[in-house]
């Protein structure tokens, strides 16, 4: 009897041992595979701040807090059982599929580049129309904007997690999608959180005159209780809010560009490893060898660091052209055959009947 209970209980140990290194492996999955979308998952960061700008500061953790709720909707609901059904159904599909959310990347960074070249439109009109309206109403419309954005880079970020994992089992390839659909979520809305609040932060720590105090939970204590803490954390803590609200903007403007280029630099990426796929190996060892080279003649200390950044602006260069050429075909010829087919027919004048 004792020898058959510690049989079993051996059995067990070793299932959980097995266990373990599943767990393991598919972290360790979720995390090569993570990493490869590092490019649209900067994007994402960059892109989302600005759907809470302009709200009551009480309204902006909320907002953000729909909007994760819309992208953990998006990643598990929808994109997750779409990918898995991809890969049993079509998986020949996943490379092609990569290649056109990398041309949609490149054709929103070459947008953001023509737009800071060549600005267009009334901004301040649309604000002043967006500012008269209900801000409920407005709040709803930029949450639905913000999710809908998210589902177009969650299909991008979950489209190359299955493509890092694709000589992988059902459940395993589930298993990173879920890990990493709900890390990223997780990592991205977090750092935005941060990123919408650390103004409100900044004004907080400025205008407190008691730091310590407030940080100890001692308001209720006479002022001079804890002034000597107090003035010696004062010098650190109000130049850095100080700091925080007057760099945000520019903080802002920094992320905003770095989300550009992260979108040229990813889908760009994405079409010339799709093409190597194909036998249209010739760009993707151009880029490489010139990377190689620039790496090279960078000092020894930073080359690995040289080679990267040289393929990654050189990745990004492609990929402004590819967007270049998107933009030129979506408004000379896709935009023209879209109002063609949606044209109304010509209505007839009020009592006027037809062949009058």
């Amino acid at each position: 009897m004792a020898s058959g209970l510690f049989a079993l209980l051996d059995d067990v140990a070793g299932l959980a041992k097995v266990a373990a290194a599943s767990v393991d492996d598919v972290v360790a999955q979720a995390g090569k595979a993570g990493a490869k979308a590092a490019g649209v998952v900067i994007d994402d960061a960059a892109v989302t701040p600005r759907y809470a700008v302009g709200f009551a500061a009480s309204r902006e953790l909320p907002i953000i807090w729909r909007i994760a709720l819309g992208s953990l909707r998006n990643k598990l609901i929808f994109l997750l059982p779409g990918a898995l059904l991809l890969a049993l159904v079509a998986p020949w599909a996943i490379t092609p599929l990569l290649m056109a959310g990398g041309a949609y990347l490149c054709f929103e960074g070459a947008e953001k580049v023509l737009e800071l070249v060549l600005p267009h439109g009334t901004p301040g009109a649309a604000k002043a129309g967006e500012a008269a309206g209900d801000p409920a109403a407005l709040e709803q419309q930029k949450i639905a904007g913000a999710i809908k954005t998210d589902f177009i880079l969650s299909a991008e970020i979950m489209a190359i997690t299955l493509a890092g994992v694709s000589d992988q089992s059902f459940w395993m390839k589930a298993a990173v999608l879920a890990i990493v659909g709900i890390g990223i979520t997780v990592a991205v809305y977090g750092v935005v959180a941060l990123i919408v609040k650390a103004d409100d932060v900044g004004v907080a720590l400025a205008a407190n005159p008691r730091p310590a105090a407030s940080l100890l939970g001692l308001r209720r204590l006479e002022p001079g209780e804890a002034g000597r803490l107090d003035r010696a954390l004062r010098w650190l803590t109000q130049p850095l809010g100080r700091g925080l609200v007057l760099g945000m903007p520019s903080f802002l403007s920094l992320l905003g560009a770095v989300g550009t280029a992260a979108m040229l630099w990813v889908g760009g990426g994405i079409i010339i490893h799709g093409l190597e796929g194909y036998g249209l190996a010739a760009l993707g060892h151009g880029v490489h060898d010139l990377a190689v080279a620039l790496g090279r003649a960078s000092p020894s200390a930073i080359a690995g660091v040289g080679e990267w950044l040289a393929g990654a602006a050189l990745a990004a260069v492609f990929g402004l052209v590819v967007g270049g050429i998107v933009i030129v075909a979506m408004h000379w010829l896709v935009e023209p055959l879209l109002r063609l087919f949606r044209k109304d027919p010509v209505t007839q004048p009020v009592g006027e009947k037809p062949g009058a």
